[in-house]
């Protein structure tokens, strides 16, 4: 674990109900989660975290296996746990190094890691070169940039919440990419099938190469797991689609709940 100059991970709450926990993606923050939290906070008591290197948690500095013991410290009950890109990636760090917290998980628009030693390499690579540049241009630049690739290409301006994601430091963005960019992750593939409680999965359906990740979770997994596809969106899925997004997530959820 590396962490330096903050300890802790700012977390917003809102709503009654069961426990969620929140893990946004790459350049976002706990505020992201605010149009989901329009529709089920009446359901839910949503934790919505800032990941190490975003937002409120800019100074914190940590790997993916750090920043998932942070995580867990700061939401230290057990509940279901949300995780988007690479908030999904920490969140399947959370469940397999602190299982007794999460007593239900969806991921959403992750990978389990990149099992080629050298095409990780080259992803650690391509992150080092982002983080140069956001340390280059500033977080409003490199955020609009960032916005504008095609893994974006069908998350319009108003959902993508530009404003949302200028909460951060270029110091911080940095730092997530070179401490918890997928080029640092150690493939979890073969660990996948020690998860025991229920998983959902969920991938966009015009974002190809997530939808083929997200089945290949579930094998990994095996029978507690179950893939949800959202039609007509991409990689942001539950920004594009919110409210086919929550239809496809809140049974699993409940059903989940009453095991």
């Amino acid at each position: 674990m590396r962490s330096a100059r903050a300890e802790t991970l700012h977390a917003e709450t809102w709503g009654e109900g069961d426990p969620l926990v929140l893990i946004h993606g790459f350049t976002q923050s706990a505020r992201t989660w605010r149009g989901l939290a329009a529709a089920v906070a009446t359901h839910h008591q949503l934790i919505a975290l800032d990941a190490p290197g975003h937002g409120r948690s800019s100074e914190v500095v940590a790997d993916l296996p750090g920043g998932a013991d942070l995580m867990a410290a700061a939401a230290p009950n057990p509940a279901a746990w949300l995780g988007y890109s690479m908030g999904g990636r920490y969140a399947l760090h959370v469940a397999l190094r602190h299982p007794h917290l999460v007593e239900r998980l969806v991921v959403v628009s992750a990978s389990g890691g990149i099992d080629d030693a050298s095409e990780r390499e080259a992803r650690r690579r391509s992150d080092e070169a982002l983080a140069r540049k956001v340390e280059e241009e500033g977080v409003e630049s490199f955020v609009r940039w960032w916005l504008e690739r095609p893994l974006f290409s069908t998350l319009s301006a108003g959902a993508a919440d530009i404003e949302s994601r200028l909460d951060g430091t270029a110091a911080g963005l940095s730092s997530s990419l070179r401490n918890a960019g997928a080029g640092t992750q150690e493939p979890q593939w073969e660990q996948l099938g020690e998860l025991t409680m229920p998983v959902l999965v969920v991938a966009g359906e015009m974002d190809a190469k997530y939808v083929g990740q997200a089945g290949r979770l579930v094998s990994a997994i095996g029978p507690n797991s179950e893939l949800v596809v959202i039609p007509g969106s991409g990689h942001a899925c539950h920004m594009e689609r919110t409210n086919e997004f929550w239809t496809a997530v809140a049974p699993f959820l409940d059903r989940a709940g009453a095991n």
